[in-house]
This record gives structure tokens, sequence and C-alpha cells, in this order.
């Protein structure tokens, strides 16, 4: 089965940067686009980043000149690096990847297991 593993979230002073990374394994045939969503208390899961597999990137509004999406397509493996963070920024942090698999076949979305990122003033 297809798994996405996250990890590197925690608890940063505002100003800090942290780096986000989720690597899918399994029987995987080919990766398309990975993106990362984050989730703050009491909002609606919002998108943040996406790269697709040519390494083409978007960005929200909200975190443009401060975050960087970024992949390893050797690893299957996608990174959300944060710089200058911000209270705002507090959130958990979900990382989605359009794959398909040897045993499907077929092109599906799946999700990381979530990690918190907290800054604090």
């Amino acid at each position: 089965q297809v798994q996405l593993v996250e990890s590197g979230g925690g608890l940063v002073q505002a100003g800090g940067s942290l780096r986000l990374s989720c690597a899918a394994s399994g029987s995987i045939f080919k990766v398309n686009a990975m993106d990362w969503y984050r989730q703050a208390p009491g909002k609606t899961r919002g998108l943040v980043a996406t790269i697709t597999s040519g390494g083409s990137t978007n960005y929200a509004d909200f975190v443009k000149g401060r975050f960087t999406i970024s992949r390893d397509n050797a690893k299957n493996t996608v990174y959300l690096q944060m710089n200058s963070l911000k209270p705002e920024d507090t959130a958990v942090y979900y990382c989605n990847a359009n794959i398909q698999s040897r045993t499907t076949g077929i092109p599906l979305n799946y999700w990381g297991q979530g990690t918190q990122v907290t800054v604090s003033s």
C-alpha cells in the first residue's frame, strides 16, 4: 500500500525556520503533483504550496517569499522550507501526493498523517 510519512514539525520562535519532509513509500509507479496544506485551529484546511513532477511551483499569497517547496524524485519526498515564521503560521501541516501505484495502476490522492507546527511570539 502507498503511504506518506511526515516529519519536521515542532515549536519554534517567531522569525525562526523549520523544514518539513514528506516521504512516499509502497508500491509506487509514478508520483505526480505533491502539495502541502495546513489547518489552523477553527479554520478549514487550505492549500499552502504545490509542486508538479516537473518542478513547477505555486504558493498561497500568505507564504510567498517565506516558504519554498521542493522535491527529490529519487526519494519520492517533498519538502517545505519555512523561513521567517509568524505566529499566524501555527497549524497542522499535511502533505498530499497524487500517486499512481503499481497495484491499482490509476492515480489517486494520498494524505500524510499531519505534523504540528507551533510558532510562538
